[in-house]
C-alpha cells in the first residue's frame, strides 16, 4: 500500500523486510515484519534490523546513492531512531514508533518527523511531547512532532480500508512522509 504511495509521488519506497527494491532519489523505508514479543527478544530484532538498514545503507552508497532517509513504522522506529544516532541517514520519520526512548531522541543527528497517536501505550502523547521538548533545542536538527487525534497505535499501516475516515487520517500521515522527505532528501 504505502510503495504505492511512494510512486503516486515520482519515487519508490524500498524495504527491508527480507527483501530489497530499488530505490529512487534516495528514498527508503523500513518495515520490520516480527512476531509479537516483549524484552530481549524485542532488542535482539531491533539490532538484527540496524544491522541489516546499516548493509542496505553501504549498499545504497555503493550504487552512488548519496541522500538516503528512512521511516520506520512501531518496531521499525527504534531502527530509525538508531541510525538518525549516526551519520546514516540525512532524514527520518517515525511513525507510531515503539521501543523509542527519551535517550534514543536526545542522540539525533539528522532531521526528523514523529508521528504519533492520541491513543497508543508504546509512544503516548506524554512521551511524544517529552520527544519535541528535546528536539527543540537541537537548533542544528529540523524536527516535527505531530500528534494525530482519534487514533490508534498502527493507525498508518492496520486500517479499514472501508473505513473512509480511517483512510483518510492514515493518507494524511502518509502524506506529512513523503512530504518531509522531499524537504530533507531533495
Amino acid at each position: 500500500m504505502l510503495a504505492n504511495v511512494g510512486r503516486k509521488q515520482g519515487g519508490e519506497l524500498s524495504w527491508l523486510d527480507n527483501e530489497f527494491v530499488p530505490v529512487h532519489r534516495g528514498l527508503w523505508r523500513t518495515m520490520v515484519g516480527v512476531g509479537r514479543g516483549k524484552g530481549k527478544e524485542v532488542w535482539s530484532i531491533s539490532d538484527k534490523g540496524f544491522e541489516d538498514a546499516k548493509l542496505v545503507i553501504e549498499a545504497l552508497k555503493n550504487k552512488g546513492v548519496s541522500t538516503i532517509g528512512a521511516a520506520g513504522f512501531c518496531w521499525g522506529g527504534k531502527i530509525v531512531a538508531e541510525l538518525a544516532r549516526c551519520d546514516y541517514i540525512k532524514a527520518a520519520v517515525m511513525l507510531h514508533p515503539a521501543f523509542v526512548t527519551v535517550d534514543d531522541i536526545k542522540e539525533v543527528k539528522c532531521h526528523i518527523a514523529i508521528l504519533g497517536a492520541e491513543i497508543d501505550k508504546s509512544s503516548p502523547p506524554e512521551l511524544l511531547k517529552q520527544f519535541e521538548e528535546i528536539l527543540s533545542l537541537k537548533s542544528e536538527v529540523d524536527s516535527y512532532v505531530k500528534i494525530f487525534p482519534g487514533v490508534v497505535h498502527g493507525w498508518t499501516t492496520r486500517y479499514d480500508t472501508g473505513d473512509e475516515t480511517a483512510v483518510k487520517k492514515a493518507e494524511e500521515a502518509h502524506q506529512d512522509m513523503l512530504e518531509w522527505f522531499a524537504k530533507h532528501l531533495s
